[in-house]
């Protein structure tokens, strides 16, 4: 006995209509890797060729402009400008400015004597004043010190007082005198007498006219009259 019926119903459950919908759309391939190398490639080029544009519009841009790449890059913000001065050095500096003597005439280095009074009462001492002068125009350095100075006082051609006769000791004192600057050194004359070798002497100056004369090394200042009483 055939059994009829199960031949027109094969295969037409829930398996095969899902394989039916499958096969109505078909599955995507993976993507090689030999093309994702291509794509990478084509890429790099891409970047590359940009890349070399870019630098090159610089370059033409800095030529038509007149700048120089290597000059720029070299160039440093403490570079001096054309036509500047660089300022001196310390040592320059010390050069230009004038030091005392430098350029100092001692010829215009002058002395002077003078007394603090015309004229004296018996037993009143005068004061005898010695002044150097600078005349030039630059400071100059002279010695005022006791191993220079000499003061003098005589009357016609009497010799009767020097302060270099009876002197124990002396010193030397270097001064810078600026420009039309005066230094000066103040003697008090005891209205004695002395010798060279400073021997003593029992008289005394009587009144009358003397004259004093100051002596700064080798320069001696002009006469200065005075009166004793």
């Amino acid at each position: 006995m055939v059994r009829q019926g199960n031949s027109g119903t094969h295969g037409s459950g829930p398996k095969a209509s899902a394989r039916a919908k499958t096969s109505g759309h078909p599955a995507r391939k993976p993507v090689s890797p030999v093309y994702r190398r291509r794509r990478l490639f084509v890429g790099a080029i891409l970047l590359l060729v940009l890349a070399l544009a870019v630098g090159g519009f610089v370059a033409i841009s800095n030529a038509i402009n007149g700048a120089d790449p290597a000059a720029t890059a070299s160039e440093s913000p403490q570079q001096e400008k054309p036509g500047s001065t660089p300022p001196p050095s310390p040592q320059e500096s010390a050069a230009a400015s004038p030091s005392p003597s430098s350029g100092c005439d001692q010829n215009l280095v002058t002395v002077a004597a003078a007394t603090d009074k015309a004229a004296y009462a018996p037993g009143e001492n005068p004061l005898l004043t010695l002044k150097v002068t600078n005349g030039n125009r630059v400071p100059c350095e002279v010695n005022i010190g006791t191993s220079q100075m000499e003061y003098v006082v005589t009357s016609g051609s009497d010799r009767i007082f020097s302060s270099k006769d009876c002197q124990a000791e002396s010193s030397d004192l270097v001064k810078t005198i600026a420009p039309g600057q005066s230094e000066t050194a103040n003697f008090p004359w005891a209205r004695n007498r002395t010798v060279e070798g400073c021997a003593a002497i029992a008289a005394q100056p009587a009144g009358g006219t003397y004259v004093f004369t100051a002596r700064l090394g080798n320069k001696t200042s002009p006469k200065a009259i005075f009166q004793l009483g």
